[in-house]
């Protein structure tokens, strides 16, 4: 037996007597209004230029501002540009800025947007969303380092107005400029501090709040910026954002109102939350998209279109989402959730979705058997995923699945941070992810599967027809032969099997009957700044 000296048997006895008592909400300042943010997993970065994940873009949107922002319904509003004018041909917008500060004091002027659009584009930041700004005249040739960064069509005319042209037109653009990959960049600072600038005390905002702390592990802090230009009509002083992995342990500090928001719950969970916390549970049909992935550029048997297929076959959706998830969610035999803007009504469909469950799995076994995979030499794989409980009970009814037709599966939990730097090395076999869009267009879900668009086209689909498709699209005035022509494009990716799309996501988030300002919304995008606290 282990034994303490008296000291530490008493420090022992005031720890454990510690565990055992009422969580307590973090202190506030006396006369402030504190939110208790639990954010799902600890960022990676907070760099605007960096960012991937749906967790740092929560918090990046809280201290900057784009050309345009989130309205309380994730519309876009005006953002740190008042307005702005479009070409006839929608080549060319103008910008106008309003009078602005970072949270140094310094003006915010053109020139920032100018240095953070490069920066991004700048293949030494190898930014992961760097494809997004090809939309840019010359966005692409920059990234590529095929031309110098002064070449892109971003401009700034006065230190108030930046012009931006495009290759295409893209009506959508003022969705896209909410975006963190366009957000201006503090020159002053970066070139200062480089990479370092992101750290806090270095950090500088345009927005809300601005950084006061991060202790890894445990929060992130910000604090109300009386320089941002609508502070007055910013109600919360402090917001402290939690990395919350185990749902269900965030469920109870939600309940004991040590948090006022989490982010997400454990689905199968919904029912009850209803009856044990009326009105806290918020769930509505998101812009988003449950997935598997195949990395076809190390693993040879996804290469061949039948293991694809025969492995596509045989997850249960109806089962996944009536039986297992049961908040709403809807099994997917496409891509694109049918609420996306600009869309047709009805897209295409996996060609053997109407196929009864059982006879999928009789051909999946056929398939399996015609690429070579029997039970004496079965298809070994293994899925890499992050370790949230929802997605753990997914991919275990997945492992079922696929051992119901002789496929050996094993499953690689890490925490979300690992499992996404994973994905963009291909250092896995088959990835589990959701992909939340960007902006409500059609194209930032085909985007994924462009043979240019990198990292983020994580089964490395090339097909140089699907790519002439969305250029066409691009150059398609017309909105509804544009909708015609992107469905085409989806029918490919769907008939390739170019991925595994499971099921479309519902936003699940806890929300206290104390907090106001929140707005349920398809993209689930939701700034603090329009969010109070009643007393």
């Amino acid at each position: 037996m282990l034994k303490f000296p008296t000291t530490s048997l008493a420090a022992l006895t005031l720890a454990l007597t510690g565990c055992n008592s009422a969580p307590q909400r973090a202190d506030c300042p006396a006369g402030q209004v504190c939110l208790e943010y639990g954010n799902n997993s600890e960022p990676q970065t907070l760099d605007p230029g960096k960012a991937n994940l749906v967790d740092e873009a929560s918090i990046i949107g809280d201290l900057m501002t784009g050309l345009t922002t989130d309205g309380p319904d994730a519309v876009p509003v005006p953002g740190a540009a008042t307005h702005w004018e479009t070409s006839p041909d929608g080549l060319v917008w103008t910008f106008h800025l309003r009078e602005a500060k970072w949270s140094d004091g310094v003006p915010v002027t053109a020139d920032d947007f100018v240095y953070g659009l490069r920066r991004t584009l700048d293949p030494k930041i190898a930014s992961i969303y760097a494809y997004l700004l090809y939309v840019i005249k010359g966005g692409q040739a920059v990234n590529e380092g095929k031309a110098p960064l002064d070449s892109l069509g971003v401009r700034a005319l006065d230190p108030r107005t930046v012009q931006i042209t495009l290759e295409h037109p893209a009506p959508y653009l003022p969705e896209l400029l909410k975006h963190q990959s366009f957000f201006p960049v503090p020159k002053h600072v970066v070139e200062k501090y480089g990479d370092g600038w992101v750290k806090p005390g270095r950090y500088v905002s345009n927005g809300a709040f601005k950084l006061a702390a991060w202790r890894l592990g445990d929060r992130i802090t910000v604090v109300k910026d009386p320089l941002f230009y609508d502070a007055r009509n910013v109600c919360i002083d402090r917001v402290n954002y939690y990395p919350t992995p185990d749902v269900v342990s965030a469920e109870r500090r939600v309940a004991r109102g040590e948090l006022d928001i989490n982010t997400r719950f454990q689905s199968n969970r919904y029912e009850r939350l209803k009856q044990t916390m009326p009105g806290v549970p918020h769930t509505d049909v998101s812009l988003a998209i449950s997935y598997l992935s195949f990395n076809t550029r190390d693993v040879a048997a996804f290469r061949d279109i039948r293991v694809r297929r025969a492995l596509s076959m045989t997850v249960d959706r109806e089962f996944i989402t009536a039986k297992l998830m049961r908040a709403g969610q809807i099994p997917a035999y496409s891509f694109v959730p049918a609420i996306t803007a600009n869309y047709v009504k009805d897209g295409p469909r996996l060609s053997w979705a109407g196929m009864p469950f059982a006879q999928r799995q009789t051909t999946a076994k056929a398939l399996l058997a015609q690429a070579g995979f029997t039970a004496k030499r079965p298809l070994k794989l293994t899925i890499t995923t992050p370790n949230n409980t929802d997605t753990l009970l997914l991919m275990e009814a997945i492992q079922a699945d696929w051992r119901a037709i002789g496929v050996e599966v094993k499953i690689e939990q890490n925490e979300s941070g690992v499992a996404f730097n994973a994905y963009r090395n291909r250092d896995f076999e088959i990835g589990s992810m959701s992909w939340y869009g960007d902006f409500n267009d059609p194209v930032t879900f085909l985007g994924l599967f462009k043979s240019d668009t990198g990292a983020q086209n994580y089964g490395d689909y090339k097909n140089p027809a699907y790519d002439a498709l969305l250029a066409a699209a691009d150059q398609e005035a017309d909105a509804q032969t544009r909708a015609g022509i992107l469905a085409r494009a989806e029918k490919l990716i769907i008939d390739d099997e170019a991925t595994i799309p499971i099921f479309f996501v519902v936003n699940r988030n806890l929300v206290s009957n104390r907090v106001t300002g929140w707005t349920d919304n398809a993209p689930n995008f939701h700034r603090t700044r329009w969010m109070c606290l009643r007393k």
